[in-house]
C-alpha cells in the first residue's frame, strides 16, 4: 500500500472553550491514547481540587506548569491518523502570551480545526473584536491555511438541541466569512468534547444532525503536492559545531530538493559551498526533499557565514534577500493605532530581526481586499493594509505568491502578536 500522505492540522479557538478536551478525548477514542493514561490524567485533576473536568485537556497539557495554570502553553504534538491520512495535530495555545507560538505553528499547517461553543455567550466573547477565535481565524487566512473545519462544541451544555447549534452557526459563519474563507467549503460539525459526541463516532444524541462526524470531516482535507520542483530553499534553524565533523546547520527543506556534491549558497553572507553530507535522526540521507527536517554538513562554508534566520539554496537561483519589501498585513492587536515609523519585531520562517513599517500604501477591506483609503495616517486594530516594511538588517524573505513557505511574518512587540502578514513584492534587494 502506498504511504498516507502526511497533513500538519492545528487546532485553535477562544480559551476555555474546549480545545484541548475536544482533542484529548478524540484521541482517546481513536485509540492514541489508552484510557489507563485518561484515568491517571482524571486521578491528577482530582488533586489539584480541580475535579476531573480537565482529564482529556491533559492529554495535549503534558506539561507541569500548564496544568497547574490550566492553559495551555507551549505547542503540544501528537500523531495520529485516520484511512486516507498521517496527521500531526498542533494545539494552538488560546493564551495571548502564546500566540507567537500560534505563528510558528500556524505557518506549518497545511489545514485547521477552529472550536467554538454552543454556550450562550461564550462564542460571543470569541468572535468579538479582541476575541481569540477572531484573531486565529484571522491568522490563518492571513497565513495561507486554506483548509477549516469548525467544530461547535459544548452541545451537551445546550441539550443537544439543534437551535444551539444553528446560532453558534451563525455567529461563526459570519466570522469566517468575514475574514475570506468560502463558508460553503467550511463544514460545522456539533461536538462534544467533554462526553464525546461525533468525534470519531456518530452521536445518538443529535438525530437532527446529518453531516459528518470530526474524523469523517479529516478524511475530507486535501494534501497539497509537495514544492519539490521549486528553486531548493532551507531556512536555517539552529547551526552545531560538532567535534570531528565540522559546521551542521539543522532546518527544514521547505521546497526544492538537495543531495551530497550539490552547489549551494547561504544568504544574506553570500557564501558558496557544497553539500558534504545530510542526515535527518542521525540517519545518513542519500538526499532531502520539501518537508524534510535535516542536518547537513557544509564544505567551504565557514561557521561566521551561517546563523539562525539565514535562508539556504542554490547558487543559479539564490534565496531573495531585501532591504525593503511591501507587505499586506492585518493589525490583530495595538492599545491605541500604528503610526509609519513604528518599528516591532518582525519573525519570518526561523528569522527575527526588528523592522520599521516606513510607509502605509493603501488600507484594505480585510474581507474583500477592495481598497478602503489610500495613504492612512494610522492603522488600527482589525485594519488590514499594504505598507512598506524596512528590516534592520537585509533579511531572506520571499514573495508569498512565489515562497508562501517564507513570505509569511508576523510582528510583535510587548509580548503580544500586533499584526501578521504576507510579502508582496520586494522593492529593494540586497546583494552581498
Amino acid at each position: 500500500m502506498a504511504e498516507k500522505d502526511h497533513l500538519n492540522l492545528i487546532i485553535t479557538g477562544h480559551i476555555d472553550n474546549g480545545k484541548s478536551t475536544t482533542m484529548g478525548h478524540f484521541l482517546m477514542d481513536l485509540g492514541v491514547v489508552d484510557e489507563r493514561t485518561i484515568a491517571s490524567h482524571a486521578a491528577e485533576s482530582e488533586k489539584t481540587g480541580k475535579g476531573d473536568t480537565f482529564k482529556y485537556a491533559w492529554v495535549m497539557d503534558n506539561i507541569k506548569d500548564e496544568r497547574e495554570r490550566g492553559i495551555t502553553i507551549d505547542l503540544a504534538f501528537q500523531k495520529f491518523e485516520t484511512k486516507k491520512f498521517f496527521f500531526t495535530l498542533i494545539d494552538a495555545p488560546g493564551h495571548r502570551d502564546f500566540i507567537k507560538n500560534m505563528i510558528t505553528g500556524a505557518s506549518e499547517a497545511d489545514c485547521a480545526v477552529l472550536v467554538l461553543s454552543a454556550k450562550e455567550g461564550e462564542t460571543d466573547t470569541a468572535v468579538a473584536p479582541g476575541g481569540q477565535a477572531r484573531e486565529h481565524a484571522f491568522l490563518l487566512r492571513t497565513l495561507g491555511v486554506k483548509q477549516l473545519v469548525v467544530a461547535i462544541n459544548k452541545m451537551d451544555a445546550v441539550d443537544y438541541k439543534e437551535e444551539g447549534y444553528n446560532a453558534a452557526v451563525k455567529k461563526g459563519t459570519a466570522l469566517i466569512r468575514s475574514v475570506g474563507y468560502k463558508v460553503d467549503a467550511v463544514p460545522f460539525i456539533p461536538v462534544s468534547g467533554w462526553k464525546g459526541d461525533n468525534l470519531v463516532k456518530r452521536s445518538d444524541n443529535m438525530s437532527w444532525y446529518k453531516g459528518k462526524t470530526l474524523l469523517e470531516a479529516f478524511d475530507d482535507f486535501k494534501a497539497d503536492e509537495k514544492p519539490i520542483g521549486k528553486p531548493l530553499r532551507v531556512p536555517i534553524q539552529d547551526v552545531y559545531t560538532i567535534t570531528g565533523v565540522g559546521t551542521v546547520p539543522v532546518g527544514r527543506v521547505e521546497t526544492g530538493k538537495m543531495a551530497p556534491g550539490d552547489k549551494i549558497i547561504v544568504m544574506p553572507s553570500g557564501s558558496v559551498g557544497e553539500i558534504k553530507s545530510i542526515e535527518t535522526h542521525h540517519t545518513a540521507m542519500p538526499s532531502a526533499q520539501a518537508g524534510d527536517n535535516i542536518g547537513f554538513n557544509l564544505r567551504g562554508i565557514d561557521k561566521k557565514d551561517i546563523k539562525r534566520g539565514d535562508v539556504l539554496g542554490t547558487p543559479d537561483k539564490p534565496p531573495q534577500v531585501a532591504k525593503e519589501f511591501k507587505a499586506q498585513i492585518i493589525v490583530i492587536h495595538h492599545p491605541t493605532a500604528l503610526a509609519p515609523g513604528y518599528t516591532p519585531v518582525m519573525h519570518c520562517h526561523t528569522a527575527q530581526v526588528a523592522a520599521t513599517i516606513t510607509e502605509f500604501l493603501q488600507k484594505m477591506n480585510p474581507a474583500t481586499g477592495a481598497v478602503e483609503e489610500e495613504n492612512p495616517k494610522f492603522l488600527k486594530v482589525g485594519d488590514s493594509a499594504m505598507v512598506k516594511i524596512r528590516p534592520v538588517r537585509p533579511t531572506p524573505i520571499e514573495t508569498f505568491q512565489e515562497f508562501p513557505e517564507l513570505g509569511r511574518f508576523a510582528l510583535r512587540d510587548m509580548g503580544a502578536t500586533i499584526a501578521a502578514g504576507v510579502v508582496k513584492e520586494i522593492s529593494e534587494e540586497y546583494n552581498p
